[in-house]
């Protein structure tokens, strides 16, 4: 199983950008492409240390040498490959597996998901970041607080297709807002992106408006504004109020000079109604689909809870920046290429179930399609559904 999944990834691909970024320079015993298995696999196994990683590849190293001459790590040598390969590799394969499974597959991940399609036509993207929690006393290089060390992944999500285009992994200490033009700088004209206030920048948000790009977000306490005009009277519905403003304070008016649309809703959050603020640089839509939109910017929490909670994001295989970046981003290329699996066999249930599956029949000989075309649904095969036999009771035709 852990063959076939590695076997998405072009023969080619991973040599490649070895050269590319410098890897296979000093790679005598370790080679890239054993280095990228052994973090496949500490993904999908939830790998607590690099022994265990290194003492579970070292008893299957049979298995593990038929995809494609792999070698299992010794502890020193993985240790060593996290720390000093550059990680802007990893980085490089997950948007060029992204890439590739979208050329061989072009329907994975540029089909309209129902649920998250909405009504709108034109392309939907999620901006936000993840925290990832490090251990405070090993990992200087990433102080967050006093005691605290934490690692930041910025993502622009797709909400069409729930898939990233485009992603970040950084340290926790910048403000969200200072990355925002970043992840916003492939949006094109037409389409729209949904943040939260923290990367409210009216800057920023400018310049959108300019490039002919749709955002959504929510207003921060601390607004100083004038109503210019006021698109209905008293409540209706769940909507509070829905006003055209302008800007006061004198840096914001200098930074966005045009004026916004303010919607002030009650939003059902834990079955409890609370009243929410956004700001939008729509004029025309109605403010029910304003809220609407907003409230869909949960998908890509979802997503952050199906990585986080299912891959591992919450022990580290070292302590350097490298090593941490390195983690993030297989992690991301597991999940894609679970997703692809998913995506070809038609699974219909959650990804934590097909995350469970696949980790425990990992060293199995079993056909991956096939498995995940019949588990657990009514078209499986007799290998793994119960086969009905006729009641038979003596004495009765």
């Amino acid at each position: 199983m852990l063959r076939q999944l590695c076997n998405l990834i072009p023969n080619h691909l991973v040599p490649w950008l070895a050269r590319e970024h410098g890897a296979d320079a000093r790679s005598r015993t370790f080679k890239p492409w054993s280095h990228v298995v052994s973090l496949i696999y500490a993904q999908l196994t939830h790998a607590l240390g690099l022994n265990d990683v290194c003492d579970a590849l070292r008893l299957h190293s049979g298995p593990l040498s038929a995809i494609r001459a792999a070698t299992p790590p010794s502890k020193n040598g993985l240790s060593h490959a996290n720390r000093e390969r550059e990680p802007k590799m990893a980085e490089a394969l997950f948007w060029k597996m992204l890439e590739h499974l979208q050329t061989v597959a072009p329907r994975f991940g540029r089909g309209r998901r129902p649920r998250f399609a909405f009504r709108f036509k034109r392309m939907i993207h999620v901006v936000d970041a993840t925290t990832i929690q490090l251990v405070a006393h090993c990992m200087d290089w990433a102080k967050h607080r006093r005691r605290k060390a934490a690692a930041k992944c910025h993502v622009r999500l797709n909400l069409q297709s729930f898939l990233p285009h485009f992603a970040i992994v950084d340290t926790a200490r910048e403000h969200d807002n200072v990355r925002a033009r970043e992840l916003c700088a492939g949006v094109r004209a037409g389409e729209i992106v949904i943040f939260d206030k923290a990367y409210v920048d009216f800057g920023h948000l400018a310049d959108l408006a300019a490039r002919e790009v749709f955002w959504v977000t929510r207003a921060k306490d601390n607004l100083d504004y004038r109503v210019v005009r006021k698109f209905q009277r008293g409540r209706l519905g769940n909507i509070l109020a829905d006003d055209l403003i302008e800007l006061t304070t004198e840096r914001s008016r200098q930074a966005y000079p045009n004026w916004l649309r303010r919607v002030v809703a009650l939003i059902e959050v834990d079955g409890e109604w609370r009243e929410m603020v956004f700001l939008t640089s729509n004029l025309e839509w109605s403010a029910q689909t304003i809220a609407d939109l907003y409230r869909c910017r949960w998908s890509i929490e979802v997503f952050f809870k199906e990585l986080k909670q299912t891959l591992q994001l919450a022990d580290f295989l070292g302590h350097n920046a490298n090593a941490v970046r390195w983690q993030v981003w297989t992690a991301l290329l597991a999940y894609v290429l679970l997703r692809f699996c998913a995506f070809l066999s038609q699974w219909s249930h959650s990804f934590t179930r097909l995350f469970t599956l696949l980790r425990s029949a990992l060293w199995q000989r079993l056909d991956l399609r096939r498995l995940l075309e019949c588990y657990g649904t009514a078209a499986g095969g007799g290998r793994f559904l119960g086969t009905p036999q006729q009641a038979y009771l003596p004495g009765f035709g």
